[in-house]
């Protein structure tokens, strides 16, 4: 099974890397904007748009904030300190699509509804020339500190975000379309 001709969503998202090496450039507001214009567009469960976006692009603020996130056991994601801009993603959780839903089918979906908002951050991103990388590893309840933000917010990830050094040449290996796709029928091995 084969792809006769890439489109260019194909090519955005094949291109796409985790960046860890930023430059000491500031990213224009428009374009950071323009990231989030994307997210807030994207699809949610309910319509509910549980996402919330603390933007951290002062360079005191964000060094301030990285001591407190990145610190002890979280030290692997320190490389985000460098980044120039930092975003923090908090859900606002809903009653019937967040809480009922979860009961009914046990599926968090306020989580799928920040993974599509958050891969709409990383491609459009992407498209203006910026790198991003996806964080889970950090201190949550230091960050929920930092900020004040209350409970009824979910600390779901953070995006660090930049202009890049190098990008990552290498293209990660990827299961064939073959092993992860069926049609009408259920035939995976394994």
């Amino acid at each position: 099974m084969g792809f006769e001709k890439m489109t260019y969503l194909q090519e955005l998202i094949r291109n796409r890397r985790s960046i860890r090496r930023f430059i000491d450039k500031p990213v224009e507001r428009e374009k950071i904007l323009t990231c989030l214009e994307a997210a807030r567009l994207a699809p949610s469960a309910e319509n509910v748009q549980p996402w919330r976006f603390i933007v951290i692009d002062d360079p005191e603020t964000k060094e301030k904030f990285s001591k407190e996130a990145f610190s002890g056991i979280y030290f692997p994601s320190k490389f985000a300190s460098k980044a120039p801009v930092i975003i923090l993603i908090l859900a606002r959780l809903d009653i019937i699509a967040n809480r009922i839903g979860k009961q009914i089918q046990g599926i968090n979906y306020y989580l799928i509804d920040i993974g599509i908002a958050g891969e709409h951050i990383v491609l459009q991103a992407q498209e203006l020339g910026l790198g991003t990388c996806w964080i889970g590893w950090f201190n949550a309840r230091k960050v929920r500190k930092f900020f004040k933000i209350p409970r009824k917010y979910k600390i779901v990830s953070l995006i660090a975000m930049g202009y890049y050094e190098k990008r990552p040449l290498k293209e990660k290996k990827r299961k064939k379309i073959e092993e992860i796709v069926c049609f009408n029928e259920f035939k995976f091995k394994g």
